[in-house]
């Protein structure tokens, strides 16, 4: 078994889809069915041989995600994609059990464009 004190980086990623709306800077409106994924890392794994439990950061990640299902990005204070990605590890970060760190959030849109944070 593995411990965190494994000169190994480890990471597990998680997926949800999110659709949003916000008015463009020239005014118009534009909307997106993005994929959004969600990856940690710790050295080592935890007792479970795992990075951490899956379903945990998962739940955390719909949290943060299911008040802004409805609402447009204007509505929510927010003005472009990488808005979310910036509130998502806001509220993620102290979420994440010690020694797990949050490495990347990225959202992908149907075209595969995509934008990553890496705080």
């Amino acid at each position: 078994m593995a411990h965190s004190t494994s000169r190994y980086k480890f990471q597990a990623a998680v997926e949800q889809t999110l659709s949003v709306v916000f008015q463009a800077s020239n005014g118009s409106w534009e909307g997106h069915d993005y994929c959004v994924t969600v990856v940690v890392e710790r050295y080592g794994l935890n007792e479970l041989d795992v990075v951490m439990d899956f379903r945990d950061l998962e739940t955390e990640l719909i949290k943060i995600l299911d008040p802004m299902r409805g609402h447009t990005l204007n509505e929510l204070e927010m003005s472009e994609p990488l808005d979310i990605a910036k509130r998502i590890a806001q509220h993620i970060i102290p979420k994440l059990p010690h020694p797990v760190v949050l490495e990347s959030i990225s959202l992908q849109d149907g075209n595969g464009r995509r934008i990553t944070l890496q705080p």
